[in-house]
């Protein structure tokens, strides 16, 4: 991996050997607010307010060009907010006068086709809450075909803190269609085998390379697990950082593991960038 600096007062990048490569979109985060040119919230789960999604309340600025998103706790409930650069279109409420089934059209802020995708963050330390750094199309499974539907890139997912699980692809959409690789080359993953465990006081690198011809996952400057190319998306895709509280999905409730957290407690994100190859 190369080491490449954008410039002089942030942490560097670090990018696959053998491609020439172009910034082409990125936030470092130097506060003192969100940029809400290139970030927005997802409030709803498949059409309908899902709790558990926290807006600007749970994000906060350390002065050290970091974000942190925040677990918070509302009473009896727990949240925490999923940031993103355009928006899932069957998340949207649909016009409740109309008989269209999809709510109304969200203008993107970031969309994107191939390239070198890099969060360097520190992971959340506590359980009961899970963090993620991936890419979802807005018409995830309208076709069969995930070259123009799209692709759900899963760079990193953090369900334990310090532990992250085998990067994963998912397509057709997410109902019986659905299919979806590991980046240890399986369809599903082993728990107790397919974990990488990472130090919980550090920031860390995660990356994907997008090419025509499939994904390759690294973690600090290292490759990680096996190329996938069972389905490439061809379309724009965006950005999501995720956190989430654990039961909401189950039975609306939280877990019974989050009410022993200790607040605050927070994924903290030093920058997120994009870079394209250059004469491809």
């Amino acid at each position: 991996m190369r080491e490449i600096k954008i410039d002089d007062h942030h942490a560097s990048s670090l990018l696959p050997e053998g491609y020439t490569w172009k910034l082409a979109w990125h936030d470092e985060f130097d506060g003192p607010v969100l940029d809400r040119s290139k970030w927005g919230f997802r409030r709803h789960f498949w059409g309908k307010r899902f709790d558990t999604f926290a807006g600007e309340e749970a994000i906060r600025f350390d002065g050290k060009s970091n974000i942190e998103l925040h677990l918070i706790r509302q009473g009896d409930d727990f949240s925490a907010p999923l940031l993103q650069t355009g928006s899932l279109t069957w998340d949207i409420p649909k016009d409740s006068q109309g008989f269209w089934p999809f709510g109304r059209y969200e203008q993107p802020r970031f969309m994107h086709r191939y390239g070198y995708y890099e969060c360097r963050c520190r992971l959340q330390r506590q359980p009961g809450w899970w963090t993620a750094f991936w890419l979802q199309a807005p018409g995830i499974g309208a076709t069969s075909d995930p070259g123009a539907s799209g692709v759900e890139v899963d760079i990193m997912e953090s369900f334990q803190p310090g532990e992250i699980i085998s990067h994963a692809l998912h397509w057709n959409g997410y109902g019986h269609d659905h299919r979806g690789m590991h980046s240890n080359g399986m369809a599903r993953i082993d728990h107790k085998r397919d974990i990488m465990r990472l130090n919980l006081d550090d920031y860390h690198y995660f990356g994907v390379h997008w090419a025509r011809d499939g994904y390759t996952f690294y973690v600090d400057g290292v490759q990680s697990g096996q190329k996938l190319t069972d389905a490439v998306s061809h379309t724009e895709q965006f950005i999501l950082l995720h956190g989430e509280c654990k039961g909401y999905r189950v039975d609306g409730k939280p877990c019974e593991e989050v009410r022993t957290v200790v607040l605050p407690e927070a994924f903290v994100v030093d920058h997120v960038r994009v870079f394209d190859e250059v004469n491809v």
